[in-house]
Order: C-alpha cells, then structure tokens, then sequence
C-alpha cells in the first residue's frame, strides 16, 4: 500500500497528458461517490427537513425567482 506522499509524488511525475486522464477519472470518481452519498442520505432521511422547510418557506411566500 502506498503512502499520500508516494501518491502525490508519483502524480507530480506524471507527464501531461496522463496528469489531464487521472484528473478526469478523479473527478468522474469523486461525483460518482458524491451521488451514491446523496442517495444514501435521501434514503435514510437525512433530507427531509430541509425539504420540509423549503416547502414551508415556498407555501409562506418566502421565496425569489431565478
């Protein structure tokens, strides 16, 4: 197992164009486990009183358009 040092060194090593594919696949990574949380979280619940309150505030007249 490598060590963050031996990774960050390693990427500082990468030339170019193989640094711009590991940064895409980083990314695309990152919104990956990004949704799979925000799922995880609408299901458990985690949502629903900012939902609530959002909908209240809606009901109430506190709101703008965009």
């Amino acid at each position: 197992m490598w060590t963050v040092e031996q990774i960050e060194a390693a990427i500082l090593q990468l030339p170019p164009d193989e640094f711009r594919h590991l940064q895409e696949w980083f990314l695309e990574l990152d919104e990956q486990r990004w949704d799979e949380q925000l799922k995880q979280d609408v299901a458990d619940g985690k949502l629903e009183a900012l939902a609530q309150e959002a909908i209240a505030d809606f009901e109430s007249g506190r709101y703008r358009q965009l």
